[in-house]
This record gives structure tokens, sequence and C-alpha cells, in this order.
């Protein structure tokens, strides 16, 4: 039958192309699973009977509200929560003094909740947490979460809050004395989130937030920005990537990609308007870049931990999509474009498939972390899908314990344990405020 040739040659060649492809779909979906819970709900059709009981529309979609009967059960198991997470605190690390698994974490999530909630004695249990981490400096680390940046800046918020203005600016002080290491680089000084340059330019971002002024002159953040900057094109020129990439970063030997430890972290700060990153940097050195990034991803729509790894397996957001959406949302609010925010909602459908996960219910690789998607993904689109996917995440976090995950070496930590999952309880009571601690800004 010769006449079939012209037609099964570009079907077969269509066939060569697509089975692998297929094939390693169903490899990352099978690796995905072994590490997520199967996600029980049912997703938004777009009714409003669909999201009936959690919010309700007034307005425009940007001003959706949580119905009283759902911010009621929030509330609820928002006490409950505290109250285990108080007693299991009783046995925690003495020594911890960090945002992510110590006493500067509890402190910031009690801050937060005096934020919500307005409750002043929610103010004093922050500084009654801020005081035992700041007897427990590292004097090592400099960054937010996990190091004495962290500390310092809760204290001074904590005390700005308690009108002890002298308090606060003893914290602030001591803050911007690490300043200069920071930009110099002093101890080979990383530039990720956790334990490098970003991480402590978030602290002085913190301050100036919450203090609502300028308190920390924003040169200082540039300066830090532009050492950023430097350390990313030399490094990308050591390794001749300067053509892929034209700025590149390593932790630990590795070129990480997620927000904790890598580029999307590092190039979500790049962004920032107001940072004194400028046009002619933004464009040349920080697009490319983050173009570079979107290359990597998965054909599932995930992201690799590390450059050159191959395995499609974590959906949190110190690795994967979690992580990533912010930096390509933040590109979609800088360079304009469709491309962008195409990729961040396909991070969207990756985490709503796979981001309940068994590891447990943090925000470093746990569920109340992913959720966190959804809320950055409703601000910048109004869809309410995306709320009514964080509503729902909530609700699995609200049976706190009873989906047989992980329990966490720091179980009441904010980034590993209760104290983040309350954070975020917290947080979706205004969805419009709400942002992931210690990273977004």
């Amino acid at each position: 039958m010769p006449g079939w040739a012209p037609v099964l040659g570009p079907v077969l060649r269509v066939a060569v192309v697509l089975v692998p492809a297929l094939k390693a779909s169903r490899m990352a979906a099978h690796s995905m699973a072994s590490r997520a819970l199967k996600n029980p709900y049912r997703d938004h059709d777009g009714s409003a009977a669909c999201s009936q009981g959690l919010f309700d529309q007034h307005g425009g979609v940007l001003q959706l509200e949580l119905t009283a009967d759902f911010a009621g059960r929030l509330r609820s198991k928002i006490s409950e929560l505290l109250s285990h997470m108080e007693n299991g605190l009783k046995s925690a690390d003495p020594r911890d003094c960090s945002g992510y698994t110590g006493w500067a974490g509890i402190a910031l999530l009690y801050l937060h909740l005096h934020s919500v909630f307005g409750e002043t004695s929610y103010l004093q249990r922050a500084l009654d947490y801020v005081n035992r981490s700041l007897q427990r400096l590292t004097r090592r680390t400099v960054t937010f979460l996990c190091g004495d940046a962290g500390p310092l800046a809760v204290a001074a918020v904590v005390h700005h809050r308690l009108q002890k203005s002298q308090e606060a600016e003893e914290c602030v002080s001591r803050l911007l004395k690490y300043h200069q290491d920071v930009v110099k680089g002093s101890r080979n000084l990383p530039d990720e989130l956790l334990y490098g340059r970003v991480g402590y330019l978030y602290s002085l971002v913190f301050v100036n937030q919450q203090f609502g002024q300028e308190k920390i002159p924003m040169q200082y953040i540039q300066q830090i920005c532009d050492a950023i900057l430097a350390s990313g094109e030399s490094l990308s020129k050591k390794r001749r990537m300067q053509q892929q990439s034209p700025l590149l970063f390593e932790w630990y030997q590795e070129y990480y990609v997620g927000a904790a430890h890598g580029l999307g972290g590092i190039y979500y700060y790049l962004m920032q308007p107001d940072f004194g990153v400028g046009e002619e940097r933004l464009q040349g050195l920080v697009r490319p870049s983050v173009d570079y990034v979107r290359q990597l991803k998965f054909p599932s729509g995930n992201y690799p931990p590390c450059i050159g790894d191959s395995r499609d397996l974590l959906v949190h957001w110190c690795h994967g999509a979690p992580g990533v959406v912010y930096m390509l949302l933040q590109a979609h609010k800088v360079f304009g474009g469709d491309g962008y925010l195409a990729d961040a909602l396909q991070c969207g459908e990756v985490i709503w498939q796979w981001g309940l996960l068994q590891k447990g219910y943090g925000l470093c690789h746990g569920t109340a972390g992913n959720a966190y998607t959804f809320l950055a993904l409703y601000k910048v689109t109004g869809d309410p899908k995306y709320l009514y996917r964080a509503c729902k995440f909530a609700e699995w976090c609200m049976d706190y314990g009873k989906h047989g995950c992980r329990t966490p070496d720091t179980p009441f930590s904010l980034f590993e344990g209760m104290a983040g999952t309350i954070y975020f309880l917290a947080d979706l009571m205004q969805p419009q405020k709400s942002k992931f601690p210690a990273f977004e800004v």
C-alpha cells in the first residue's frame, strides 16, 4: 500500500516525538504522586454555587469576602492549633533563635496575628518570644530566616508597635552593623534567601514595610542588589554561561532553581521596583536570566530543584513550582506579555494536583506553603478559582494530623511545622493582604 506512505510518514514522525514526551509525563506524575496525597476536592467550575459557604462576591472579583461561617471556622482552628503549639513548644530546642525553626519564627507568627486580629496579647507574646531569640543569636549567620538579622528585625518591629522607640532604634542599629559584611561578601556569603545576601536584604525590606516608612535608606538595599548582580555576573562568566544566562548563582556547588536557595528567589527580589536595579540591568541581565529558568520547566509544568536535575519530584515552596511562581508573577508585572503569566498559571495546575504533600502541613515543604501559590495567583488574576483552591487547601490543613503525614523534625516551628500552618490560616482571613512570610514583599 504505497499510497499510505505520505500519510503515515508525518504520523510516525509525530509519534516519535510524542511517545517520549508522554512517557516522561507519566513518569513525572508517578514520581510526584509518590510524594503527594490524592486531591479529594472537585475544582472550581466557575459557578457561585461552587464556592458557597467559603466566600461571597461583593463588587469586583478582587473584593471577594469570606463567609462569616468559614471565617469563624478559621478563627476556631487558629485558636485550637495555637493552644496545641504552645504546649508543644515546651519541649522545643531552647537554643534555636532562628525564624525558620526557632523562637524568632514564633515571634513572627504572633506579630502577624496581631496584624490580623489586633489583639494586644498577641503582641506581648511576640515580645516574649523575640526576647528569647535575641538571647541566642548565632553570631555567624546574617539572614532573616536562619541568622541574626531576623530576630533583630522582628524585635525592632515589635518594639515599634509597643511605642518603645529607643529599643526599636537599638535593634535597627544592630541590624545595620552587618551591612558592609553582606555587601562585601565576607566569609564567602552566598546570594540566596536562607543563608545569603537576599536573606539579609529581606530583613531591611521587612523593617521598612512594617514601620511604614523608609526607616532604612533605600541606598542600603540598592548596594546589596549591586553586590548580588556583580556576584551573578561573575559566576556566569566563570562558568561560560553568559549567552544562556547573564546571571548565575550557586549554593553548595549546585545551581539551585527554587525560592529558598536558588535562582527563582533571587530574581524575584532583583525585579522589585525601587530596589535600584534599573531598567538597563533589568532588561540586559535579569530578564534573560529569568527566561533561562523558564526553559528548565518540565513537561508537567513543574521545575527542577537544580540545573541539570532531570527528576520531576518536588512540588514544594523550597524546590519546584510553588516557589518559582513568585518569580514568574513578578516578571509578568515588570515585563508584561502573556508568557510569564501562562507559566505561572501552569504552576497553579501542578500544585492543585500534587500539592497536598505527605511531608505535612508546613510552609517550606508542606501544604500551607503550597496554598500560598493560590493566594499569589488570586491577587494577580482576580480569578475566584484561586481563592477557592486556597480555601480547599486550608480545609485540608484544618484537618491537621488526620492524613497520616510525616511529622517534621521541628513540629511546631514556623517553616517546618504548625506555626506556619497557623500563619497561613490567619493570612487567608485577608486574602488581598496575604504574603508568604519571610519571603514575599
